[in-house]
């Protein structure tokens, strides 16, 4: 028996200003569910880990990560095991999920929310983008399900000209910026083309469905916002 086939078990429910976020188990692994749509699990994490593994080995100093998203941890416990990293500062707008993560979650990314170096803020990215000006060495996104499948609407503007011009002012001219998605995406290349010198997408097989995408950035062609 595969984990899909295994007994669900409805943990926790919660209301928030975007509707309703859900978390549940199967066996030993754990579901998040937005508004009926499956967000993420435990049970494939590769492409999560992927989003930052990859951006590390293209970057010489990768002192400083923004991660948006905090998800299940598995981006931020992949930033953290690099020992050239100094800073992650991790964003994400549902405080049930960063909770989760010091609670239910926890050992699921060997407590990584709670390492020295990680920075969570609970804020919408796209508004800390804009009421910030740090800059990072590594920018890597999981928010929603990629550019073209959005359970919160109002994310289709991260991934928009301007969404992608602001990111671009927020990474270091060496620096790289990652997109996870769950569907491949040829306009989003060719928006993120239009922001960036280098583009290149990666895939990652998964048991049902088509491959996760992510989709990887360097040298920021830097634009008004």
């Amino acid at each position: 028996m595969n984990h899909y086939d295994l007994p669900l078990e409805v943990i926790e429910r919660h209301a928030t200003p975007r509707g309703e976020i859900q978390l549940q188990r199967r066996g030993t692994f754990f579901e998040i569910i937005s508004n009926g749509t499956f967000l993420m699990a435990t049970y494939n994490g590769e492409s999560e880990r992927l989003l930052l593994r990859e951006p590390l080995k293209r970057t010489s100093h990768p002192t400083s990560v923004l991660i948006g998203g905090l998800g299940v941890g598995y981006s931020l416990q992949e930033a953290l095991s690099d020992p050239r990293v100094e800073k992650v500062t991790v964003i994400e707008i549902e405080d049930t999920i960063i909770e989760w993560n010091h609670t239910i979650l926890s050992t699921v990314s060997g407590g990584a929310v709670k390492h020295p170096k990680a920075r969570i803020v609970h804020a919408d990215c796209l508004e800390w983008l804009r009421q910030n000006d740090e800059h990072f060495d590594l920018i890597c996104l999981d928010i929603d399900n990629g550019p073209d499948w959005h359970v919160y609407v109002q994310n289709e503007t991260l991934y928009s000209n301007y969404g992608l011009a602001l990111l671009a002012r927020h990474l270091q001219p060496d620096g790289c910026l990652s997109f996870w998605s769950a569907t491949s995406s040829p306009e989003f290349v060719t928006s993120l083309k239009q922001h960036f010198k280098v583009v290149d997408v990666l895939y990652v097989p998964q048991e049902r469905g088509e491959p996760d995408a992510i989709f990887l950035t360097q040298h920021p062609i830097v634009q008004a916002v």
